[in-house]
Order: C-alpha cells, then sequence, then structure tokens
C-alpha cells in the first residue's frame, strides 16, 4: 500500500471525513485489521476564506504548493487536496511535486460516467459552479452535461456553505432549501446531482431525494485507497 498524502482543513468538519473514508475503504478491500496510510497537512481556513473571498488565487496556489511540498517530503507517493473550490488553483501542486496528484473532479467524472449518467447538475461555491476549472474537465474529459442553479440560488449555496457548513453548522432550513434547489434541477432535466462541496454530503444525503447524489469527498478518497494498491501509480488513467 501507498502512502496518501492530504492537504486538508478546508474545512476540517469535511477533512475528518477523508481519515473516515481512506480506512473504511481500505479495511473492505483488504480486511483484517488494514487501515489506510496517510499523512495530512492541515491548513488554517481562516487564511483561505480570507484569500478566497479576495479572490488572491495566486496566494492560496502557494499555500497549497507548499503544503503538497511538505507532504512529499514526508513520504506520500499521491497528493489528494481535500476540497472542491481550491482545486482552481491545483496546478500549483501538480507542477510543483514530483509524485501524482488526484484531481477530484475527474475521479467524480469518471464515477458518474460509470453509472451511465449524462446530464448532472453541480452544487457548490459560487467559484466551482461559476468558474470553469471544474465543469471543463466534467466536459472535455468525461462528455457530461452540467447545470447549475440559478443566479439567487448559487448565492444561496455558497452563503449556507461559507456561513454554516465550514463552521460547523447543519439546519433543518438550510438542508430544506439545498432539496428545493435539486428538484428544481431535476424539473430541468438533471439525472444526477454532484455535491461540489465536500461539506454538503452533511447535511443533504441520497435518502433525502429521488435522485442520485455525487459525494465528491467520498468518491475522491475511495479512489485514491485503489490507486494507493495499484501496481503502477503513475497509470491514473485505469483507476
Amino acid at each position: 500500500m501507498k502512502t496518501i498524502g492530504l492537504i486538508g482543513g478546508m474545512s476540517w468538519e469535511s477533512s475528518k471525513l477523508y481519515y473516515e473514508f481512506l480506512n473504511t475503504k481500505a479495511n473492505e478491500v483488504l480486511g483484517g485489521s488494514h487501515s489506510a496510510k496517510c499523512i495530512m497537512v492541515s491548513v488554517d481556513f481562516a487564511d483561505i476564506e480570507r484569500l478566497t473571498f479576495k479572490e488572491d488565487w495566486n496566494a492560496i496556489g502557494e499555500l497549497m504548493k507548499k503544503a503538497a511540498q511538505q507532504l512529499e517530503r514526508a513520504g506520500a507517493d499521491i497528493i489528494l487536496l481535500c476540497t472542491n473550490t481550491i482545486h482552481l488553483v491545483s496546478h500549483y501542486i501538480s507542477e510543483n511535486v514530483g509524485v501524482p496528484f488526484l484531481h477530484i473532479a475527474a475521479t467524480t467524472g469518471r464515477s458518474i460516467k460509470k453509472v451511465g449518467l449524462q446530464k448532472i447538475a453541480l452544487l457548490g461555491t459560487k467559484f466551482t459552479m461559476e468558474k470553469d476549472f471544474y465543469t471543463k474537465t466534467l466536459i472535455n474529459d468525461f462528455g457530461l452535461e452540467i447545470l447549475i442553479p440559478k443566479t439567487k440560488n448559487r448565492q444561496l449555496i455558497h452563503n449556507i456553505i461559507y456561513n454554516e457548513l465550514v463552521q460547523g453548522q447543519f439546519t433543518v432550513v438550510s438542508k430544506q432549501k439545498i432539496i428545493d434547489i435539486i428538484k428544481e434541477l431535476q424539473n430541468q432535466g438533471a439525472q444526477g446531482v454532484i455535491l461540489g462541496c465536500t461539506e454538503l454530503p452533511i447535511l443533504v444525503s441520497e435518502s433525502d431525494v429521488d435522485v442520485p447524489l455525487f459525494d465528491t469527498g467520498k468518491i475522491h478518497a475511495h479512489t485514491a485507497i485503489e490507486l494507493s494498491l495499484a501496481i503502477d501509480l503513475n497509470n491514473l488513467s485505469r483507476i
């Protein structure tokens, strides 16, 4: 088993789930008392949040590069960025380390294609929904048709994420708002929904709706375990 490096803390509410997902999957695959070999560098989310709202992506990228290089020096064989939005600067990682970087949109796109869906809704921060760093991977690499909520709903989701979820607040009121948005997207033809914020699956689950939900953090972590057990770490395309 190879060692998985995690850049976490964005937020720690979802980063802790990565640890659970990795170890649960490792034990499921290997059995016995097996668990995952992993290392985490966890950043101070307040710094990332401040720079995000300033849209100082270069500064965030430098922080991600530093964290990734720290993981590589610590012995990580593969690196995961445990957040969707900050993949906007994932090239700061992939271009500055010598070990494979596993992109969350790529693992999500592959998971959707495996189940044969085509028209998919994307929920996340405004940055994830409105910028193309995420959707271009889903469209160009996997041929998916992506739906995003209307403007006022994008702002609503964004506010719920930053004002509540990353602070550990998960309310019934906000849950119902997300469910209503999902139903609206279903009416527009969405066959499934990408929960493109790693905190969203804490708020809403498939039992709350009648359409498949894609938990990006869980997909990301499970794919990392499959990759960590593969013979050729450099062959990302087969995972």
